[in-house]
């Protein structure tokens, strides 16, 4: 039966893994809400694994004294206790408001075999018992935290346990005068187990627990040289129907991480709770890794002609770009051009509710491929813009539309004569308001992904598991952008 106690750790572990992520206190990149419908869903799976987990785990043996008619008081020794089936029938998880979960198990059956030994003296008896533990029930609280590293800690901070019923069946030398007195066994068996059960558990949430969340990471890899913290900035906080944790969210490059000037906006997430599982994304997770793949290089870029499609009317040629500049193309008759663009700063992107939006300013310089295979630099541009994209939200879908934003191309140097900007940045325009935009914006029209019927919320849209594990919608509060993971395994009927 301590093995019930023992293997509790187990279901905690995947609860608070379920919701779980450097200075504490700071506005959070990433939240996770877990529900009290998501809490239920854990329980259930955690329920399972507990029950497998109690048939391979051998209990601790016991010893007393008992008292045998007509000989007076001997010790008996209880061994070898084995498992050999289990039934835990109920589970609740639920959250408790300031603190952190409750974990109760009620109505649970446990047989368990093994050795017995009784000695009185010079007698000693041995055999076998079979031991049926009926009416199993246990509730602790678990206080959950956080410490400075951004990892989670744990503490049992109450416990109860409560056995209904005992019945034992002992068979071996003289096992048939053993069970004539089984109601002392029986109480005592009872007694000791009720007894252990959350001495137990303290224990395992002492020793095994908390020592394996001090373990954790809490950062990750994304690539080669892009890491992810996921620290907890504060600890997980708790009301009467959720649990939310806070991460801190932050992308940084893993050779030197330096301090990020961006400050994490507050992510205010609406009081609902409908849905199992809700997760929040504000705008500073992407800037900081917009801040770390600049710093890469890796949002420059060079395009030639090769990589332009065959059918499109430009062409990074000498002979397309007269029009813009003339003497390039008497100067270099019939070559190709390439195009190499840098980003002097990060672009930063900037959630607003219902919208998105980001404002790239690009350097454009461009070469003559020479046949020599050398490249001369022949003019260089600057390119801003502001790209936005409106979501919208219907019965079965988020569709997202992308606004025309004014493409602004200036001239920085030209190596051959006059360069027309102004025609440049017009037939950009038109390109981009006539072609681009409609032809995204008529994929986007089909929908990023499903989502259940909603009564959306003033300014935001929301974001939940929906049936069967089908995505619900995404929703922007503030500067926060709500949305959901897609493949959880979530199958209840909310």
């Amino acid at each position: 039966m301590g093995a019930l106690a023992g293997a509790l750790p187990s279901i905690l572990l995947a609860l608070l893994l379920t919701s779980t992520p450097e200075a504490l206190g700071a506005n959070p990149g990433l939240v996770a809400r877990i529900t009290d419908k998501g809490l239920e869903y854990a329980a259930q799976e955690g329920l399972l694994a507990l029950q497998s987990e109690l048939l391979r785990i051998t209990l601790p043996d016991f010893t007393g004294d008992v008292r045998i008619p007509h000989a007076g008081r001997g010790s008996y020794e209880f061994r070898s206790l084995n498992i050999h089936s289990c039934e835990l029938r109920h589970s609740a998880l639920r959250p408790v408001p300031s603190q952190g979960l409750s974990l109760s198990i009620s109505d649970s059956f446990i047989r368990v075999q093994g050795r017995w030994k009784v000695r009185k003296s010079f007698l000693k008896l041995q055999g076998s018992f079979d031991v049926s533990v009926k009416g199993i029930s246990i509730s602790v609280n678990l206080l959950l935290g956080s410490e400075s590293s951004g990892r989670p800690t744990v503490t049992a901070s109450s416990c109860s346990s409560d056995i209904d019923d005992v019945e034992v069946d002992m068979s071996g030398d003289l096992g048939w005068l053993l069970n004539l007195f089984h109601n002392q066994i029986e109480s005592k068996f009872q007694k000791v187990l009720k007894s252990r059960i959350c001495e137990m558990i303290q224990k395992s949430v002492s020793s095994d627990l908390q020592p394996y969340l001090q373990t954790l990471p809490v950062t990750t890899d994304i690539d080669s040289f892009a890491d992810i913290d996921y620290s907890l900035v504060e600890a997980p906080w708790a009301t009467a129907q959720m649990l939310e944790v806070m991460f801190k969210g932050e992308i940084f490059h893993r050779n030197h991480r330096s301090p990020v000037t961006l400050l994490a906006p507050v992510i205010n997430l609406p009081e609902e709770h409908n849905k199992m599982v809700y997760f929040a994304v504000s705008d500073y997770v992407f800037n900081t890794a917009s801040l770390v793949y600049h710093e890469e290089g890796y949002l420059n870029f060079s395009i030639i002609d090769d990589m332009i499609p065959p059918d499109s009317n430009i062409r990074l040629t000498t002979k397309s770009f007269r029009p813009f500049v003339p003497r390039l193309a008497r100067l270099y008759p019939n070559m190709n051009l390439e195009l190499q663009g840098s980003v002097p700063s990060a672009p930063l992107l900037n959630f607003s509710p219902g919208n998105l939006s980001v404002n790239p300013y690009m350097e454009i310089d461009a070469f003559v491929l020479l046949p020599s295979s050398s490249k001369e630099p022949v003019f260089r541009l600057t390119v801003a813009t502001n790209v936005s994209a409106i979501l919208t939200f219907n019965t079965s879908k988020i569709t997202g539309f992308l606004q025309p934003g004014k493409v602004k191309v200036e001239l920085k140097e030209s190596k051959v004569g006059l360069f027309n900007a102004e025609l440049l940045e017009a037939l950009l325009n038109y390109y981009i308001l006539n072609t681009l935009y409609p032809k995204f914006n008529g994929k986007n029209h089909c929908g990023f992904f499903r989502s259940q019927k909603q009564t959306l919320p003033s300014g935001g849209k929301r974001a939940g598991l929906g049936k069967q594990g089908s995505p619900g919608g995404c929703m922007t509060v503030g500067k926060s952008l709500l949305s959901e993971l897609s493949d959880l395994p979530v199958t209840w009927d909310g």
